[in-house]
């Protein structure tokens, strides 16, 4: 997973996106009535299904940075607008499936679509997303934009299936498991916002330091996310606390405690995760192992240095109210943990 960096205490005020909120909050107004509008379909369930999920979809951070990243690159049109919403309509399709195969019962505090309207109907809305994701893409006219975004998708599914051959066995490396967070949840991020580059005509040193922010910008917010199952409340993370704990998907803090136990540890391990032969209290007891074994602190710190990556990344642009904000965001996704 690399080598870990201190980047030392946190700020006396909690990080935040309200920057990076407030630089795209225009454009964000435009983005969601897109989103509105290729929604429509003739079949009701289609819009009403995904409103629900796109309205607990939480703080549209994948589209703002598309926004930003164009303007950041001195874009002034208006194509970023479609494709802010085509990088939404990929994410959302994501958590649809997402929570059918993990058969999850909340999003973000609410019943996800999946309690409300059955596994089918989320699948096949997930799939009319993609489709209208794809259609923006083509009505943007970029191939260069089309490669990333398409392939972008694929790389998602490859994830997806790839975390299916990782759950249930303790035995998964870090390198595994960093593949699954890269390829799930980091690829997304880096196409949003390397297509800012894109739309812009920047060079492609730019594309590639947005590709490089993203990416690692991707790997901190998954990191983190993973840690905040064992760690945040139920009202902090908008989820049941301890869901990858019962459905045995393998993250980070379970590789570390994992390694680092001892043979009983490593049972405890096996029983609860790979047979999924739970009991009350063994939760607490996981949590505990990490504890005892550093495996939540380390994994807050390689999340640490992954930002610091990030931050790298934006060396070459010049200071401006976009670079900072998105920056910003580096420090708002790892301070979730505290």
């Amino acid at each position: 997973m690399g080598v870990v960096v201190n980047l030392g205490s946190s700020p006396a005020a909690s990080p935040s996106i309200a920057a990076l909120d407030a630089l795209t909050s225009d454009d964000l107004v435009a983005v969601n009535a897109l989103i509105l509008r290729a929604m429509e379909s003739p079949v009701a369930l289609i819009p009403q299904l995904a409103s629900h999920i796109i309205a607990a979809g939480g703080k549209r951070l994948r589209p703002m940075l598309t926004l930003a990243a164009a303007r950041m690159c001195g874009y002034n049109g208006a194509r970023h607008i479609g494709l802010a919403a085509c990088v939404e309509f990929i994410h959302t399709a994501t958590l649809l499936h997402d929570d059918v195969v993990d058969a999850s019962e909340l999003r973000r505090g609410a019943e996800s679509a999946n309690a409300i309207w059955g596994n089918e109907a989320s699948v096949l809305v997930g799939d009319f997303l993609f489709s209208r994701s794809f259609e923006l893409m083509v009505a943007d006219g970029s191939l260069p934009v089309l490669a990333v975004l398409s392939q972008a998708s694929s790389v998602i599914a490859e994830g997806e299936v790839l975390q299916l051959t990782t759950n249930n066995n303790v035995e998964t490396s870090e390198t595994a498991y960093q593949d699954v967070i890269c390829a799930k949840t980091a690829k997304l991020f880096s196409a949003a916002c390397r297509i800012g580059a894109l739309v812009a005509e920047r060079p492609k040193v730019e594309e590639e330091a947005l590709e490089a922010y993203g990416m690692n910008l991707g790997i901190t917010f998954q990191l983190i996310d993973d840690v905040l199952d064992y760690s945040a409340s139920q009202a902090k993370l908008g989820k049941t606390i301890g869901d990858d704990f019962r459905e045995g998907k393998i993250t980070l803090p379970v590789i570390l405690a994992f390694r680092r136990g001892d043979d009983a540890e490593r049972e405890f391990w096996r029983r609860t995760m790979e047979e999924l032969d739970q009991k009350d209290g063994d939760l607490e007891r996981a949590t505990q192992l990490m504890g005892k074994h550093g495996a939540i602190a380390d994994s807050v710190e390689r999340a640490r240095h992954y930002g610091a990556i990030a931050r790298d990344a934006m060396g070459i642009f010049e200071d401006g109210p976009e670079k900072q904000a998105l920056i910003d965001a580096i420090d708002f996704c790892i301070h979730r943990a505290h």
